[in-house]
């Protein structure tokens, strides 16, 4: 289990943090919460999410409960790297739209140090593991899986269900095109 004091670079070793659960469940919240308790250890933090990702705003991470953290949208992973220079700690949020890169890169920089943190989709819309998420979910040293709440029965919900006709793979949207659905409801809906 992650440890609160935790905070930062613990004689030269690096971790990798991954934080995963349906829409609506509070990893981009929880994100947010790790980085500005790192902020106030007086870590240096850099913050990264994917420049597809414009829903609240170009720049920030903001959860669905509206707390925002300043980041760098980048449109791959590997600019990550390029960009992360002499931190303590990087968070990366929406990592399941990111390339097959990502598992790397984090490995990369949890090596030399740094602690990261991952926020991200275990599954996408149909259920099935999303993106780079299986593998940062095999190297991390710890997972957080946090749940939402089944709109249909109020039981724990994982899964992320598309409201809308569209097979698109990305498809950006809030509670206008996706509901947080419990194993049992998620099974009874027509696919």
């Amino acid at each position: 289990m992650f440890l609160e004091n935790d905070v930062g670079r613990s004689g030269g070793r690096g971790w990798i943090e991954v934080i995963c659960g349906s829409m609506f469940s509070g990893k981009t919240e929880e994100l947010i919460r790790r980085l500005k308790r790192a902020r106030i250890a007086r870590l240096k933090v850099e913050i990264f999410k994917p420049g597809v990702d414009d829903r609240y705003d170009e720049e920030k991470v903001v959860s669905h409960d509206e707390n925002e953290i300043m980041s760098t949208p980048v449109p791959a992973s590997g600019n990550i790297i390029l960009m992360a220079n002499d931190v303590d700690v990087v968070g990366i949020d929406e990592a399941q739209f990111f390339d097959a890169e990502l598992p790397n890169v984090c490995n990369q920089l949890a090596n030399s140090g740094v602690r990261v943190i991952v926020a991200g989709l275990d599954m996408d819309f149909k259920g099935k593991p999303f993106g780079p998420m299986p593998a940062l979910l095999a190297i991390a040293e710890y997972i957080t899986k946090v749940h939402a709440v089944c709109v249909k029965c109020g039981s724990l919900a994982q899964y992320s269900h598309r409201t809308v006709a569209n097979e698109k793979l990305v498809l950006l949207g809030e509670t206008d095109v996706y509901e947080p659905l419990c194993r049992n409801c998620f099974s009874k809906v027509d696919r």
